[in-house]
């Protein structure tokens, strides 16, 4: 079991210091950074005079339509330039964006092992949840308890999913190692119990190798596993900000988004 008193007195003198808690402090220095680099990218990806040019003729066309708004033919002929304009310009905006996408795909499923999901509280019950591949592993599945957790009531099976639920409860913090036992084979899984900022792993799953970049940090079950996955029911994290409660993901596109565009002024980069 693994104590977590440095990330908590760091938590604590980050709030202290900056008026943030530590995960709103990382959301808003990483958006700030991926802002900056995401505008830099831009400007050594495109064709920065080919989209001034395509901005100054969609003013022009704009224009046109404002001035001769009498002329039906002018304002429909405007219209058309602007609809190809637009085409070409959101081509030419697209192509950083391919420079850009897979990276920043992967940084946020990363980040959001720590950022999306809390660790459970202590002294309160939360779930753990085991689906089988067969009845026959539904029927063996065992789950076994280190010191500081325990089950508050029986386990409850749902046969038509293959599935089997604990209630536990923490006595203590610490990093924890379930086992789950299965005709007489046995795969364990962590549980983090920890208001501190850590790196969750919601579920070790079977193969499935997309779920588990997404919802996993966890070896693979084995392909012969008669357990297909075991969960735990972490809580998910609230970022407050601005008086609000946002999910990590939205207040960092939006803070992004807001930087790259300050970001993008300052530099004097054609978007």
């Amino acid at each position: 079991m693994a104590s977590f008193k440095p990330v908590g007195a760091l938590s604590n003198a980050f709030i202290h210091v900056f008026r943030f808690d530590l995960p709103t402090g990382i959301v808003i220095v990483l958006s700030l950074v991926v802002g900056f680099l995401m505008v830099v990218v831009f400007r050594y990806t495109s064709d920065q005079r080919a989209i001034r040019i395509e901005k100054d003729q969609l003013k022009a066309h704009l224009l046109s339509v404002r001035l001769f708004q009498d002329q039906l033919p002018v304002v429909l002929s405007s219209y058309g330039r602007i609809l190809r304009g637009t085409g070409r310009y959101l081509r030419l905006a697209f192509r950083p964006l391919l420079f850009v996408i897979v990276p920043l795909t992967l940084l946020i499923v990363q980040l959001d092992h720590f950022l999306g999901w809390t660790g459970l509280p202590s002294g309160e019950a939360f779930l753990i949840k085991a689906r089988a591949t067969s009845a026959d592993g539904l029927n063996t599945a065992d789950l076994q308890l280190p010191m500081g957790l325990k089950t508050t009531a029986p386990a409850v099976h749902v046969p038509e999913d293959n599935e089997v639920v604990w209630r536990v409860v923490a006595t203590s913090a610490g990093k924890y190692e379930i086992n789950l036992g299965s005709s007489d084979k046995t795969f364990s899984k962590s549980v983090i119990i920890s208001p501190a900022l850590e790196r969750i792993s919601l579920a070790r799953l079977q193969g499935q190798f997309w779920d588990r970049m997404l919802v996993s940090t966890e070896s693979a079950l084995p392909p012969e596993s008669p357990i297909r996955s075991i969960e735990v029911g972490y809580p998910a994290r609230s970022i407050s900000f601005l008086g609000l409660e946002w999910n990590w993901i939205w207040l960092f596109f939006v803070l992004s988004l807001a930087s790259g565009f300050l970001f993008k002024s300052i530099l004097g980069i054609e978007i």
